[in-house]
């Protein structure tokens, strides 16, 4: 893949797929045809017709430069594992993408953590980070020895119960000399191996951003346990004495609508316990951790080692200019939270890496004129755009007109209502936008949805997901590849359960009379 393109240089790779995918995609009189396909050929770009009026385009040069500059921003002497959010991006080929160069994944129900394990990430480069584990969920991750981050005390007190359950299985197994999973460990009682680590989630109750639904610092946040609650730090901090193998800690306050100082300042709340719990672990008489000079602070005689600082670098969806960088958010980390770089660190982004690479594209296929606003009839709406159709306000999305050809639509701008397919109001992508007169044919495209958006599907009226590809914009020309197919009618009809009501049998387990 290529090294990170500019918004320019984004924008323009952007256009010529559109250009190839119109070339491909055959009009005739305003209706969407069937294009190469109908001749009994492959087309050499996805198309856009009846059958696929909506598809997902994934700028992979975008996507692997983005990378690289995360790297960049972060490299330093401690060990910094950049934990994609698979949230952000369910798409099992992208996260191989992820997985083959290095980076690690951070998941949060049973579901991502399969698809993180189906993607190829080792288990120790997995996070964690549900705050409804449920005693299966956390049991098989410390068989698996992935990385975990606890939400709460009775999460805690539930991973103490595992954890004392399998202490007498590896003593036995280690007296009776068969290696055990747990051999490497650096406190009997602690988790999974050397390289697994556990921490606890903090709320550094730092404030609220301009979206109030994705700010998770807040004095009332269901993530995390509150450090500034009446007698939480010490509370805390005697969770951590009492257990050796916690050996990190977790913060996520940034997100979009969250400034990079406020992030930065969830951040150094977090530092300062963790610096807090190693003096006081180092202290301890008889403890395992000894006091070190401050030379010798990166040294694993601490209790904690590593900070995981989360996501949430906000992105530019009001142009093409890629800001803040992740440059910029390590240089606000630099000046407000030096001590972080004592640590090793995990990072959780997903919207910074993967927004600015995504385009929906769909086609008009009716225009009308109602109480003097237009209105376009397309085929992306709330199953692509859920967040843009419910909170408008919150998550505006740039609206991108062509005409059928592929060209830059150039016409009398008028008030415009882009609208989806649903059955519902509200199904708009863009409300009284002043636009070029868009028309039956059109073709409209809807950049910075990498995110969030055709990787996470909604299927209200039984809208399918979408088909996703990926591109690379050569000099010879476009190269396309497919990262997910469309959903079939017949898939649809899988996924609407059973066939007929009939008597609930539960399967019977062995032993059972």
């Amino acid at each position: 893949m290529h090294r990170n393109q500019s918004g320019p240089a984004v924008q323009a790779s952007r256009d010529r797929v559109i250009k190839a995918v119109a070339k491909s995609s055959t009009r005739e009189g305003g209706v969407v045809g069937t294009g190469a396909e109908a001749n009994g050929v492959d087309a050499p770009s996805p198309i856009l017709d009846d059958a696929t009026p909506v598809l997902g385009l994934i700028d992979l040069d975008q996507i692997a430069g983005a990378y690289e500059h995360l790297v960049s921003a972060f490299a330093g002497d401690t060990e910094v594992l950049h934990a994609v959010a698979c949230k952000a991006v369910p798409l099992r080929a992208l996260l191989r993408y992820y997985a083959d160069v290095g980076a690690g994944c951070e998941v949060a129900s049973p579901g991502e953590l399969d698809l993180a394990l189906a993607a190829g990430f080792a288990p120790e480069s997995i996070v964690f980070d549900s705050p409804a584990k449920t005693l299966s969920e956390l049991t098989r991750a410390v068989s698996l020895g992935v990385s975990m981050n606890i939400d709460n005390y009775a999460e805690l007190e539930r991973l103490d119960a595992i954890l004392a359950a399998e202490a007498p299985l590896n003593a036995d197994a280690n007296r009776a000399g068969t290696p055990s999973a747990d051999a490497n460990r650096a406190d009997e009682s602690g988790p999974g191996t050397a390289s697994a680590r556990v921490g606890i989630r903090i709320n550094p109750q730092s404030g609220t951003g301009t979206i109030g639904a994705l700010s998770t610092a807040t004095q009332t946040s269901k993530f995390g346990i509150g450090l500034a609650d009446p007698g939480a730090r010490e509370t805390l901090i005697e969770a951590y004495l009492a257990r050796p193998w916690l050996n990190q800690i977790h913060v996520h306050s940034g997100s979009q609508g969250i400034s990079l100082d406020q992030a930065a300042a969830g951040v150094e709340a977090v530092v300062e316990l963790a610096q807090e719990i190693n003096a006081r672990a180092a202290e301890r008489e008889g403890g395992p951790f000894r006091a070190s000079s401050q030379a010798e602070n990166r040294s694993d005689d601490r209790q904690i080692t590593r900070i995981d600082i989360g996501g949430g670098l906000p992105v530019n969806f009001a142009g093409e200019d890629i800001t803040p960088t992740f440059a910029e958010y390590r240089a606000v980390l630099e000046t407000q939270v030096p001590g972080l770089f004592d640590f090793d660190i995990i990072t959780e982004f997903g919207r910074a890496l993967l927004a600015k690479a995504g385009t929906i594209l769909t086609h008009v296929e009716y225009a009308k004129t109602t109480g003097g606003r237009r209105i376009a009839m397309t085929h992306a709406g709330v199953q692509v755009a859920t967040r843009t159709a419910y909170a408008p306000t919150d998550w505006p999305l740039r609206i991108l007109p062509f005409n059928p050809d592929g060209s830059p639509k150039s016409a009398e701008a008028v008030p415009t209502d882009v609208a989806g397919p649903a059955c519902f109001a509200g199904d708009l992508l863009a409300r009284d936008r002043m636009l070029p007169r868009l028309d039956a044919g059109d073709i409209v495209a809807v950049p910075d949805t990498g995110a969030y958006y055709f990787s996470n599907p909604f299927s209200y009226n039984l809208l399918p997901r979408v088909p996703v590809f990926g591109y690379r914009a050569k000099q010879e020309g476009v190269e396309f590849s497919v990262i997910r197919r469309g959903q079939s009618r017949e898939e649809i009809l899988a996924e609407a359960g059973e066939p007929e009501i009939a008597p609930y049998r539960p399967v019977q387990s062995e032993g059972d009379s």
